[in-house]
């Protein structure tokens, strides 16, 4: 789309270049309304009945209210256009509400197409014709591009230059910052991803200068703002590389959920235990509930032990039930380990085994010896003269 800065064209479209139209124009219908978050700008919906029909004919995006010529402010008809370069939109309709709809038709222009093949593209059909106008894509802008070393760009990328708004002055300060060489494939991430000068100065500034380009298009995806790293930083976390405060963010380690952990007593836990937390549910209520039953001393390894074998509350509180109260950390992960239950436990109690140990209700787990076999057992014995 336009940024209202820029008046950049942000399309959400799907673009598939089709054959070539017989006609010298293309008509189709319209829908547009206010853009949800720049009231200077329209949002424009345009399908055309060639390619509808295989189901690839529609493509939408925003634009800044003063590149229209002739649009109306109020509601009631509506007659204006859209000159771009490569032709001119002509629209036709109604508004209501702030809301239009209608029909337009698209003029190609000579001068564009004969301006197009000097620069190599000698055989665009009308559709693509209509594309470049809707992307704004310009033969000036092409040329430029060219001098900075993106020559004969296809023109399916082309498109996507004027989806993303890849300008030569996006590129050069790019070049300034370090980011030299890009790839057409890579510019693109980079306006998909947010990754503009700005940004990166600002990362620079928060102790992340010269990122690798990966690194920067990851640090953008996931969030890491200068405002988190300033946040993570003030918690003691100074020396965090890109893919650990990316870790943080990708699993949601807050400063708040951070801070309530160093309030539990984990005042120099690393980042990477943090993560570990997140990623296996070890939160302050699991912390403060395992310490009320008495596990006051474990450290942040034990907790991470608990949540990944399965020791919660209400298993520690039926093995207590079951006779068993001073059961360690490592004893209640063993029996989850090994399957010791509560159910097991009750049906060896039931086959007359009322005083076997944590450490033989595990051995009796790892060498498959349940109730059933003990019954036979106890059985055999008796007729042996045994127990």
């Amino acid at each position: 789309m336009r940024r209202a800065s820029s008046s950049w064209l942000l399309c959400v479209l799907m673009l598939v270049t089709s054959a070539a139209s017989a006609a010298s124009e293309l008509r189709g219908t319209w829908n547009a309304s206010a853009h949800p978050k720049s009231p200077d700008q329209l949002h424009l919906n345009l399908s055309h009945p060639e390619d509808a029909q295989k189901g690839r004919g529609h493509m939408g995006f925003s634009e800044a209210r003063a590149a229209f010529q002739g649009l109306p402010t109020g509601d009631g008809p509506a007659t204006f256009t859209l000159p771009r370069e490569a032709g001119t939109f002509a629209f036709t309709g109604s508004f209501q509400d702030g809301e239009g709809a209608g029909h337009y038709r698209f003029t190609p222009s000579d001068s564009y197409i004969k301006t197009m093949a000097s620069l190599g593209y000698a055989s665009l059909t009308p559709n693509q014709q209509f594309q470049l106008a809707a992307t704004n894509v310009t033969t000036q802008r092409i040329k430029d591009l060219g001098a900075l070393g993106y020559k004969n760009i296809p023109v399916e990328k082309l498109l996507m230059v004027g989806i993303f708004d890849i300008t030569p002055e996006y590129v050069k300060e790019l070049s300034k910052l370090g980011y030299e060489k890009l790839d057409l494939d890579q510019l693109v991430q980079g306006r998909i991803h947010g990754v503009t000068p700005q940004r990166v100065k600002e990362l620079a500034d928060a102790g992340y200068a010269k990122l690798a380009w990966d690194d920067l298009i990851s640090m953008n995806i996931h969030g890491v703002t200068p405002a988190f790293v300033k946040e993570m930083k003030e918690l003691g976390f100074k020396d965090l590389g890109p893919s650990k405060v990316v870790a943080l963010r990708i699993h949601g380690v807050s400063e708040d959920f951070a801070r309530q952990m160093r309030e539990l007593g984990f005042q120099d836990v690393a980042a990477d235990k943090l993560v570990a937390f997140r990623i296996h549910g070890v939160t302050p209520d699991f912390v403060k509930e395992m310490r009320e039953l008495g596990f006051k001393d474990l450290d942040a390894d034990d907790f991470v032990a608990f949540r990944i074998h399965g020791v919660k509350p209400a298993f520690v509180k039926e093995m207590r039930e079951l006779g068993f109260p001073k059961l360690t950390s490592d004893e209640l992960v063993n029996f989850r380990i090994h399957g010791v239950t509560s159910d097991f436990v009750k049906k060896l109690r039931d086959a007359g085994y009322t005083n076997i140990t944590p450490e033989e209700l595990v051995r009796l787990r790892i060498h498959g010896i349940d109730e059933t076999f003990m019954r036979a057992m106890s059985k055999g014995d008796k007729g042996k003269g045994g127990k």
